[in-house]
Formats: structure tokens, C-alpha cells, sequence
């Protein structure tokens, strides 16, 4: 069954001096965040950007993918261990996402581990949706 999830921000001001609210709609899971041009070009200091809403996302779905992987191959995970950090330049965007995983998973070997890890990272749809943006990956087994 297809789903959608919607989320909307209400943003004041220029964007250099304004600042916005982004609202989870779907869930509700995740309370009202502030964002602001300077929360996503200087420091966070207590704010969200859209890039760290990207890493959320897509440190999430490729757990998700990969323990799919694992599974399916008859190595399921006990745990796996993903961030990802999203690069962002002013002026240019998005230049990059860096995935690392740590993953403990009884019976599998290293090179097994990785050639899925790598797998994920190719098919994982947020990976998908954001195939314009470089993606790099570093995965070790626990």
C-alpha cells in the first residue's frame, strides 16, 4: 500500500535574518522544530536544517534497507549502528552524504557484510530519491 507523509513550515522574514518552524503532520512523533538560515550555514545552536532532516531520513531508511538484506540472506542483524552526515555549502547545496554503519551480525563474514552494506546504500529509497548527491559509505563490523 503506497503512503504519504506530509510535514509544512511556516517561515518569517528574509532568509538571513527570519527563522521558521517546521511541523511534523504525519506523526506528530516529533514536536515543532525552529530552523534558520543560520542553523543550517553557522552553528546549529539548538536548531534543525533541512540537511540534518535529510541524515534523519536517510540514516533510517538504509538501517532499515540493509537489515532487509541481512535478513533476507539469512544473517539478520542484532544491531546496526548508521549515521549520516549531509555536507552542505552555501551557495552550491548539497555536496555530499557520508554513511557509516557499524553492524553486529552473528554468521556473516566481512566481505559479506560489506558487499550488503554497499547494496543498501544503492537501493535504500532515500538513497533512491537522492541519487544526484554524491553518497559514500564506511561500514565495519562490529
Amino acid at each position: 500500500m503506497a503512503t504519504t507523509r506530509s510535514a509544512h513550515t511556516v517561515w518569517e522574514g528574509s532568509l538571513l535574518e527570519g527563522n521558521g518552524v517546521v511541523t511534523f503532520d504525519s506523526s506528530g512523533a516529533i514536536g515543532e522544530q525552529p530552523v534558520t538560515w543560520a542553523s543550517r550555514a553557522q552553528e546549529a545552536n539548538g536548531k534543525t536544517s533541512p540537511e540534518e532532516l535529510i541524515a534523519a531520513a536517510h540514516s533510517s531508511c538504509y538501517s532499515m534497507a540493509f537489515s532487509n538484506i541481512l535478513n533476507k540472506a539469512g544473517t539478520p542483524p542484532t544491531k546496526l549502528l548508521t549515521s549520516a552526515d549531509v555536507s552542505f555549502q552555501p551557495g552550491e547545496g548539497i555536496t555530499g552524504i557520508h554513511l557509516t554503519v557499524e553492524g553486529t551480525v552473528p554468521g556473516i563474514d566481512e566481505a559479506a557484510f560489506l558487499a550488503a552494506a554497499e547494496e543498501a546504500k544503492v537501493g535504500c529509497p532515500v538513497s533512491q530519491a537522492l541519487k544526484a548527491t554524491p553518497i559514500t559509505l564506511t561500514a565495519k563490523l562490529a
